[in-house]
């Protein structure tokens, strides 16, 4: 390359300084003057001479660069490993490289559409935008890197595809996936239960029985499991051996509900909690498979919660909640409680939105508990409470009574300095009554009877849940016979947790068992009022009217489900909804009955029922909500009543066919 390009002007500025000496030289003598002036005109020619020459020198390398540029660029573009497209916004090829040859099998032709060859390629979605995507075709995944290409002649711009086989990472990324650690507990739920009744030789056998089963069905998934104690297992395994029981929808429930206690015709049932590895180490990985095991018996036992990529999935769950008959556990709580209240300056209790009988009557349980330890406190109801505005107005009118309820809006300084908050009939924080108050006081205590979903309040103090249980109502009330043996309840406040449990087992028909009845007859002893929860469940000509108008418009479909939609607004349409639907399980071959309805302009509602056969809270929690086998409900933010309807059906009668068809199977096998 030629050097001192710039060499001219260096030149200009010393001929311009030996043309001044000349001068000067001159005037002291004309004759070297002269001289001086040749040799100065003599440099002046040689200098621009050379200058020209070098000027010309590198003209003529710049023309060689330029000239060899386009075919050693163009050459490096065909021979690069790397499939280069440019494509129009209608998919068009308008410029490639000769290696798209080698992956596509034909000869590629300009305008040619990319779906022709890669219709898995979607430019759609990313016309316009920077960034990467993987797709596969062929069982090759393609990894590829988009830039958006805009030029004066398109102006709708054009697209930059740098397309790179990438299926040895891919199938790095699936292998290291599929070899994730899963760790597994599984405990027999119902282990006390099932053996009753039998003698030592029947035991064994159906505990040997059960122990085969579990070690068959892991033997198979190619895991690893231990017996750490008589009726818990704990097991380890790659995640590509669970996706396998996944695909299998964990068959092995199924397989040990087979095995039956031969004198109370008691199932053996499994609960087992699953977590797969994420970022946790081995430590936190146990505990989080342990606490999903806890979140399967919270449910009622009987299914799996397994945990992935920070997601809560839930398994089975068919079979009802065996009632404990031991009361130990609510003695333990009830003392935990004791001291919990005694240790506190102020009691806060809390329900659900839009309170029912159950949430109300256990939230007047607890204050009794409160009161009797002489703390101020109070309940919080939520802004939509017609449901109970009959009993409400009981209480005010009641003296004691007057300052127990404060709505949600009005508590806006908590001045306590240990306070203590009570949530009863619900375990999910954007449910509740206040969910701000959450996070304002520190000591949470949950008590509920609904089966427990991944969204669970955190970081409680307490938690008593039971799902075998028919109400809360029973629950707090169990609590306070062990609470104090000289408690006295109040007539008016045995009368609403009776009628709390008499909501919720519709006069004792659903969801009862011997601990129930043992509830009830401990409020009748108190002074419960059956005559006046008559009063409190009649309702007026008009309510029956609209009741009346829902049960005529529903539809009976396959499988036994019956639906209904309630469009037209009321007070307290999320009561009447649940009675229409409770009502609509009594018609001969129902076994689901579900009612859609507008609880506000923004939220549809959704109450639904079961006679026992369908577990309807599997089916709400594809809807966001939760509750019992056979009572459960849902509220969607964003959907109308229609869209809601159509969907409902759809993911019922799924649920329908997939129970038949496990049911089927299972009577087989036996």
């Amino acid at each position: 390359m030629p050097r001192n390009l710039n060499a001219w002007l260096d030149i200009c500025i010393i001929l311009l300084a030996a043309l001044i000496l000349a001068g000067v030289l001159t005037i002291y003598n004309l004759y070297i003057g002269i001289a001086s002036g040749i040799v100065w005109l003599c440099l002046l020619l040689f200098a621009r001479e050379r200058c020209i020459r070098r000027s010309e020198g590198f003209d003529h390398y710049c023309h060689m660069v330029i000239s060899n540029v386009n075919p050693v660029a163009n050459y490096a573009l065909e021979q690069l490993p790397q499939i280069i497209l440019i494509v129009d916004q209608e998919g068009r090829l308008q410029w490639f490289n000769k290696e798209l040859e080698k992956h596509i099998g034909i000869e590629p032709t300009y305008n040619i559409a990319v779906a022709d060859f890669w219709p898995e390629l979607e430019l759609e979605p990313i016309w316009g935008r920077s960034g990467h995507i993987v797709f596969m075709h062929d069982n090759i995944h393609y990894h590829t890197i988009h830039r958006p290409v805009n030029t004066a002649q398109d102006p709708n711009g054009m697209m930059a595809l740098y397309i790179q086989d990438a299926s040895a990472l891919e199938i790095l990324k699936r292998v290291h996936a599929d070899s994730r650690t899963t760790l597994m507990y599984i405990q027999i739920d119902n282990f006390s239960d099932v053996l009753q009744g039998l003698n030592d030789t029947e035991q064994n056998t159906l505990i040997f029985e059960t122990n085969k089963a579990i070690t068959d069905w892991m033997i198979q998934l190619e895991g690893f499991l231990r017996k750490i104690s008589d009726d818990l297992y704990i097991a380890v395994m790659e995640k590509r051996n669970l996706d396998t029981a996944l695909e299998e929808r964990f068959d092995i429930l199924d397989k040990v509900r087979t095995l039956q206690n031969p004198v109370r015709h008691l199932s053996v049932t499994l609960s087992i909690g699953a977590a797969v590895a994420d970022h946790q180490n081995i430590n936190q990985l146990g505990g989080k498979a342990y606490s999903m095991l806890e979140m399967a018996l919270g449910r009622g036992g009987d299914q799996v919660a397994v945990l992935q990529r920070g997601k809560t999935e839930f398994y089975g769950g068919k079979t009802k909640a065996v009632e404990k008959y031991t009361r130990v556990k609510a003695r333990i709580i009830s003392h935990s409680i004791y001291e919990l209240i005694q240790e506190s300056d102020e009691v806060f209790i809390m329900g659900h939105q839009n309170e029912d009988f159950d949430s109300l009557g256990a939230a007047l349980g607890v204050s009794r508990m409160a009161k009797y330890l002489k703390k101020p406190v109070h309940i919080i109801l939520s802004e939509f409470n017609t449901g109970i505005a009959k009993i409400t107005e009981t209480f005010r009118d009641k003296e004691g009574y007057g300052d127990l309820f404060l709505p949600a809006s009005r508590l806006i300084n908590i001045t306590a300095e240990k306070p203590v908050l009570f949530v009863v009939d619900t375990h999910i924080p954007h449910l509740t009554a206040s969910p701000d108050l959450l996070e304002r006081i520190k000591d949470v205590v949950v008590i509920d009877h609904h089966r427990r979903s991944s969204d669970f309040i955190k970081n409680t103090r307490l938690t008593y849940s039971e799902p075998a249980t028919s109400s809360t109502s029973e629950l707090v009330t169990e609590l306070l016979i062990y609470f104090s043996d000289d408690l006295t309840l109040p007539r008016i406040e045995a009368t609403a947790l009776y009628a709390g449990i008499l909501v919720d087992t519709k006069n004792f028909a659903v969801q009862t068992g011997v601990r129930t009845f043992d509830a009830a007859a401990y409020l009748r002893r108190c002074g419960a009022d059956p005559v006046s929860v008559r009063q409190l469940f009649r309702s007026d000509f008009e309510t029956e009217q609209f009741k009346a108008k829902a049960k005529a418009q529903a539809k009976m479909l396959p499988g036994g489900l019956i639906i209904t939609v309630c469009r037209e607004p009321l007070s307290n349409i999320q009561v009447i909804a649940a009675q229409v639907a409770d009502s609509m399980l009594r018609i001969e071959g129902v076994r689901a009955s579900m009612v859609i309805f507008q609880l506000t302009p923004e939220i549809v509602g959704i109450s639904a029922r079961s006679a026992g056969s369908i577990n309807v809270q599997v089916i709400m929690e594809q809807f966001g909500g939760g509750g019992h086998q056979n009572v459960a409900g849902a509220q969607i933010t964003g959907s109308d009543l229609d869209t809601v309807y159509d969907d409902v059906i759809t993911a019922t009668q799924l649920f329908i066919e997939e129970n038949d068809k496990n049911e089927s199977n299972t009577f087989t096998e036996r």
